[in-house]
């Protein structure tokens, strides 16, 4: 079975559609490079189309009733959205789940030091990444500084166009014998990945940043460092021990921007995952009432297991819909287990695009391919489907009869070959719930790169086949 590619059926006002889509998509991706900035930007988007805070009604104890829109915040590094159905909770939800992390470096808790008169911030690279891929790039600098006092400092340093950028420096062409003969895997060593923040020592004289430095400022020793924290001071009035308390990010500077002479693309940093994120909260808002209450998670960790307090594996999403489920009268411990093991869920994450530069790393009848659209994967994991959430044919089959109805384009794949690919997603997480699960999402060249590639007619018929499942799915 072939697929076709989905440019083919758009008529001219639909393709007008395609790239206002996209247009606001390439904005959500340059306002959202964490996971911080994304549930930001996610918040305004929602609050401005009548999301209420959840606490807004456990402080009230007004009770939630159908059409009602609430959401809940955890950690400021994921977030839950729910549109309340006509049926009961224990009818089951319809789930759109997705991630909002992405590969990045991240800079160690002890972070700055000096080295022959450059200066460096420490970090440690997050997620599954070709090291060698970050070198000699732009990069800039997003999270925050918490002082002891409580104040929480916002950093975005690198992507306005006034901004100064970073960098990790390579071995130049003329000297790298040696590093040729090395594998992909060790040209970069993991320690390597530590980025350049200065060069230019501190001048005690004549200078305004002298006035927030000590004495010892005069000395020789680490003069680049010392100049590096009076400028630290200064702008943002923070000291090295607050490195202690901080989360700061590197990603790719600059902003995510259309590519090919056709502009049939975007080519940008994260879009693993917030290429499904941003169709599942457009989805959201522009659902009408229904009759299953519709959900929307996003959350944080996935590149890394989905661990922690704002992992999948966390109880943030169960807790909130029991807290939901109180709030409309219809909590019991039974009545939670019953809405769970009821519920249909598309785990809205990436698939690898087939790149026919490396062709022989793909099985070309189950790969996916850009502008084809939505991807669907049974079973994901790797090789013997180890670690796989593997959904069910009833469920395919339901999935395959909605969208056939309401016209929208998807396709099949695998993660490349049985014994090279392979990958994990939050799929076989809410799985556990006895629910329906089943991954769904958009084909991606470069993957985990610091710059990915997806089709704008992919991204658009995400976004109409996840408000299709919202409004239709019910097993």
């Amino acid at each position: 079975m072939e697929t076709k590619s989905v440019w083919n059926k758009y008529s001219a006002a639909e393709l007008k559609k395609v790239d206002l889509f996209a247009e606001e998509y390439i904005d959500f991706l340059n306002n959202g490079k964490t996971e911080r900035e994304c549930v930001d930007t996610i918040v305004n988007m929602i609050e401005e189309k009548g999301y209420k805070e959840l606490r807004e009604y456990t402080a009230s104890g007004k009770k939630l009733k159908a059409g009602d829109k609430v959401y809940a915040v955890n950690m400021n590094k994921s977030i839950v959205m729910f549109q309340i159905g006509k049926k009961a909770f224990s009818d089951g939800l319809n789930i759109l789940g997705a991630h909002i992390d992405s590969p990045r470096l991240d800079v160690k808790q002890n972070p700055l030091y000096e080295d022959n008169e450059v200066a460096y911030l420490d970090t440690h690279y997050y997620g599954g990444v070709k090291k060698y891929q970050w070198v000699t790039i732009p990069l800039s600098l997003h999270g925050v500084i918490v002082k002891k006092d409580g104040t929480t400092v916002e950093i975005n340093i690198g992507d306005d166009e006034d901004d100064p950028v970073f960098f990790i420096s390579d071995l130049l062409i003329h000297l790298s014998a040696e590093q040729m003969e090395k594998k992909a895997s060790k040209v970069i060593e993991g320690e390597a990945l530590d980025i350049i923040v200065g060069n230019r020592p501190l001048v005690v004289k004549g200078t305004s940043a002298s006035k927030n430095v000590g004495k010892d400022a005069k000395d020789e020793k680490d003069k680049v460092k010392k100049n590096i924290l009076a400028i630290l001071k200064e702008k943002y009035d923070v000291e090295e021990e607050d490195f202690l308390s901080a989360e700061l990010e590197v990603v790719p500077a600059g902003k995510a921007r259309e590519a090919g002479f056709d502009r049939s693309m975007i080519l940008a940093y994260g879009q693993d995952d917030r290429v499904c994120a941003f169709p599942t909260v457009k989805a959201m808002l522009d659902l009408k009432t229904t009759d299953r209450t519709a959900c929307a998670l996003l959350v944080d960790k996935e590149e890394i297991g989905s661990v922690g307090a704002t992992g999948m594996r966390s109880k943030f999403f169960e807790n909130i819909l029991a807290e939901v489920m109180e709030l409309s009268k219809e909590y019991s411990d039974l009545n939670l287990r019953r809405c769970l093991s009821a519920s249909c869920m598309l785990s809205s994450d990436v698939s690898a695009a087939f790149d026919p530069s490396y062709a022989s790393s793909f099985e070309k009848k189950n790969s996916a391919y850009l502008g084809h659209g939505i991807v669907f994967n049974k079973f994901t994991g790797s090789r013997g489907k180890s670690g796989s959430n593997d959904a069910n044919a009833e469920y395919i089959a339901h999935i395959r009869d909605i969208y056939e109805k309401d016209g929208i384009s998807f396709q099949t794949c695998e993660l490349g070959k049985v014994d090279l690919g392979g990958g994990g997603t939050i799929a076989y997480i809410l799985a556990l719930y006895g629910m329906n699960v089943i991954d769904a999402g958009v084909a991606v060249l470069n993957m985990h790169a610091p710059y990915e590639a997806t089709s704008k007619a992919d991204v658009y018929e995400s976004y109409k086949g996840y408000v299709s499942f919202l409004k239709n799915a019910k097993m």
